[in-house]
């Protein structure tokens, strides 16, 4: 094969989830409408909270931040590919597929710990209630957002450094829709097995700990909800972990579906059409898992929407109402 040194490539071509030109229009449809909606569902959400003084608690804090970043990730996939499919055009430079892959690490690894430091926060409004106030301080979880963003984005440029210093082959065909880091190092000539490591390394720390964090929280959870004496009480407490959990189980879920299925399949393109339930799916249904569980959220987005439809009529002058 030839080498290809990095200074000289100029692109890549994301060959997307087929090649068959007639079904083209209808997956430009069909991304396009889960881009809206992804979209609108997760602004509606953080308007809500920031608009209800109800909802200004840690918990929908974290969630509003979780909405912003499944906007934030989204946006970094779906509009390149829907630009693509209308320009009938594949190619993707070499700084746009580096931009990102960095990105897309920053934002999932950041709703990774965003989904572990929510488990946290409903451990401690459960398992020590009189304490919430003052554990969950603003100065705390204002530090344990900045400190999640600079994780994640320490670990995402040095994902991309790292890729810097590879040479690629003329062969710079990537079989998905958006430049993912495992696909990107396939294609490299050179020695790879760093990079390699060093992505082991990271899905055990930046994902596994997370996990395990949920898990420990919600050992805590149930332990303290099955000694509540009243069945109102658990009902309650369980209820407001309900959200969190569909949540968090599509979120790892869907990743360990497309793990299990680049395993089992040879086709790079099976893997792709996978890996859109976890890159495009729960950011899509997450607000509506949130607004549909959660009775607070389903009134706060009930005045929102009503505010919106019906504004307030402006009082001028001597009492008169336009």
């Amino acid at each position: 094969m030839k080498f290809r040194n990095q200074t000289a490539v100029s692109e890549f071509l994301l060959l997307g989830l087929t090649e068959d030109p007639a079904l083209q229009p209808l997956i430009f449809s069909l991304f396009l409408s889960m881009y809206l909606v992804t979209i609108l569902g997760n602004l509606l959400i953080i308007l809500a909270v920031s608009s209800d003084p109800h909802l200004h608690t840690p918990m929908y804090f974290f969630l509003a931040n979780l909405c912003f970043t499944d906007i934030c990730l989204s946006t970094t996939t779906v509009p390149k590919m829907l630009v693509n499919i209308q320009a009938r055009d594949q190619s993707i430079s070499y700084t746009g597929c580096l931009c990102q892959v960095c990105f897309v690490l920053i934002f999932t690894i950041l709703e990774n710990f965003l989904l572990a430091v929510m488990a946290f926060d409903r451990y401690v409004a459960i398992c020590h209630p009189l304490r919430y106030t003052a554990i969950m301080s603003p100065h705390l979880y204002i530090f344990l957002l900045q400190f999640s963003l600079l994780i994640s984005t320490m670990d995402a440029l040095l994902h991309t450094l790292m890729v810097l210093r590879l040479s690629f082959c003329t062969d710079l065909e990537i079989p998905h829709f958006f430049c993912e880091l495992a696909e990107v190092l396939q294609l490299a000539c050179s020695d790879t097995l760093i990079n390699n490591i060093l992505v082991f390394v990271a899905a055990c720390v930046f994902a596994g700990v997370p996990l395990l964090g949920i898990i420990f929280s919600y050992i805590h959870i149930v332990s303290s909800v099955l000694r509540m004496p009243s069945s109102g009480g658990k009902h309650k407490a369980f209820s407001t972990c309900g959200s969190h959990l569909s949540v968090v189980s599509l979120f790892y879920g869907t990743g360990f579906g497309v793990y299990i299925s680049s395993a089992v399949t040879d086709s790079p393109r099976k893997t792709a059409v996978a890996s859109v339930m976890y890159s495009v799916v729960p950011q899509m249904l997450n607000p509506f898992i949130y607004s549909l569980r959660n009775r607070d959220m389903k009134e706060a987005l009930g005045k929102l929407i009503g505010r919106i439809a019906f504004p307030p009529r402006c009082v001028i002058g001597f009492g008169l109402h336009f």
